[in-house]
């Protein structure tokens, strides 16, 4: 093969990849270079002149004359005689200059020439596909999709291809070969020997941030800043911005009017709810606006932990909103403000508690102390807890998670004690008769309390009443006997009556009257109004 047609192939190689001169002039030399150690073992002895225009190469072999029996490296010396054939004027230490023909090399020398110019210009592909998508990384692209994997979609990109990782998809996305498709410049891969590999992703915060600046014109001139995003890439996102103009409503101008401009981000996120909150600098203010719809109470930091933790007080029926469903909201807070955050149902100052500290016959000092340091302090506080949440923030296994639930839960069923409800209000006291007097009269001390105080009157105490069934005198002094039932009461039988005597847990039927003289009966109605009997 002649030099040209060799080069006239080099040049439509070049051609094809959009390849400059300069680049193909540096890779002729590098090929044939490559060609001339193969055959001399080294190529210092050559001199390659190139021409793009022209398409022609010449290669010029020098050699220093020496004597003809003094001869060493026949590649870089040449003997006198051979040298004073080309020209008499050459003498001893004169250099020689010769042409060398590319059909010397032989047709495998020239067919390796060409593999080896090919794969000079993919490595420089490769190249510059990495550092042109190097500089592209967290900036959109869009790209035709060409095929569809399991484990991956493959796009187009200026014959470029991307990859979008099944873990970079947002759940729920179904793609079609040919169909466009928005991603952001994640990564781009190489390694030794293979092609670079260009990663690209839609679950990621900065495509979130990047569709807002194609959206929101005050985010692209940098009027309003995107501080911080936190997603979970195809249910919901918290997005907090800044505005660096008092004129202008970061919050208002995400959202656009009657959201349009946020509509079309959610429209590209398949429906991704999308929380837009105003920035500060303060923590504390910042946690409370991350976990809306909630209104925290009082949010109290601890910079000790790493990662800082935050304990937040809600009220009663916000804590559900506080946490979010399958725990969304507050992972988002988290990730947004980058604390820590416990969340805390407020107890009001008259709702009863118990100090985890009481539980000491029943937890560990161990087990009490890493409840302390997660901010559950109380009783109430460790159940607002679910078992896995106790045992992943309390660094406690899932069985002893479930068992300090269960004890703080069977302590709150008992209940407060008797004298704690006492206090409460809850019961009264009332006198209840001894034992002796009860088997006296023959009822029980149930029953004789029940009645004692509605029937005796003042300074009576002392007085016994008569026996059941006996005769009892009336408001005159004459004596009645009581054998019938009581009113709007039904007849019993005498063993029934009997039996509920015997067994002391009904009340009485009927409590007789103490009978009481005419002149005390006197004063007392003239003392007190007449009220009806009540009959317990």
């Amino acid at each position: 093969m002649r030099s040209e047609d060799l080069i006239s192939s080099f040049g439509e190689i070049a051609r094809s990849k959009d390849m400059d001169r300069d680049t193909l002039q540096i890779i002729v030399e590098d090929v044939f270079r490559a060609m001339l150690r193969k055959r001399y073992g080294s190529d210092e002895a050559f001199e390659i002149i190139f021409n793009p225009k022209q398409g022609d190469i010449q290669i010029l072999h020098i050699q220093e004359v020496v004597g003809d029996w003094e001869v060493e490296d026949p590649v870089t010396e040449i003997k006198e005689s051979e040298a004073k054939k080309i020209d008499d004027g050459f003498a001893v230490g004169d250099e020689v200059a010769g042409g060398l023909d590319v059909s010397e090399f032989g047709r495998r020398a020239v067919m390796t020439a060409r593999q080896t110019f090919r794969q000079r210009i993919r490595d420089i592909e490769k190249e510059q596909v990495y550092q042109e998508y190097t500089e592209l990384i967290g900036d959109i692209v869009v790209g035709e999709i060409y095929q569809v994997r399991r484990h991956e979609t493959l796009l187009m990109h200026e014959d470029t291809e991307l990859v979008l990782p099944r873990d970079e998809q947002i759940p729920g996305d179904h793609y079609r070969k040919g169909n466009m498709l928005r991603t952001v410049v994640k990564e781009v891969r190489r390694d030794a020997g293979s092609d670079p590999q260009v990663v690209v992703s839609r679950t990621s915060p900065v495509f979130m941030e990047r569709l807002f600046e194609v959206e929101v014109p005050e985010v692209h001139d940098g009027i309003v800043e995107i501080k911080k995003v936190a997603r979970i890439p195809g249910d919901r996102a918290k997005v907090a911005v800044e505005s660096h103009d008092e004129k202008v409503d970061p919050v208002g101008a995400c959202v656009g009017v009657k959201g349009v401009r946020i509509n079309a981000v959610v429209r590209e996120l398949s429906d991704e709810n999308i929380d837009v909150m105003q920035w500060s600098d303060d923590p504390q203010e910042l946690i409370a606006r991350a976990l809306s719809p909630a209104e925290p109470t009082n949010v109290s930091l601890n910079q000790d932990e790493d990662p800082p933790r935050a304990r937040v007080e809600v009220p009663a029926d916000e804590v559900s909103q506080a946490i979010g469903k399958r725990g969304v909201n507050i992972k988002l807070a988290s990730q947004l403000t980058g604390y820590e955050i416990d969340v805390y149902r407020e107890i009001p100052a008259d709702e009863e508690d118990i100090d985890i500290e009481q539980f000491g016959d029943e937890l560990t000092e161990e087990t009490i102390g890493k409840l302390k340091r997660i901010g559950c302090d109380t009783g109430k506080a460790v159940l607002e807890l679910s078992a896995d949440a106790l045992a992943r923030r309390a660094d406690l296994d899932r069985d002893t998670a479930k068992q300090v639930l269960e004890i703080i839960e069977t302590e709150f069923e008992k209940g407060p004690g008797i004298i704690e409800s006492i206090r409460q209000g809850r019961f009264t006291v009332e006198s209840v008769q001894t034992a002796e007097a009860a088997d006296t009269d023959g009822t029980t001390p149930s029953e004789a309390s029940t009645g004692s105080a509605d029937s005796k009157g003042p300074g009576d105490a002392d007085e016994e009443p008569p026996e059941a069934g006996a005769p009892a005198p009336d408001a005159d002094g004459e004596e009645t006997v009581v054998d019938g039932p009581a009113p709007n009461e039904p007849e019993q039988a005498d063993g029934d009556s009997e039996a509920k005597e015997e067994g002391g847990d009904e009340e009485v039927e009927e409590q007789d009257e103490i009978p009481q003289s005419p002149s005390e009966e006197q004063q007392e109605a003239e003392s007190t109004p007449e009220e009806p009997e009540v009959r317990s």
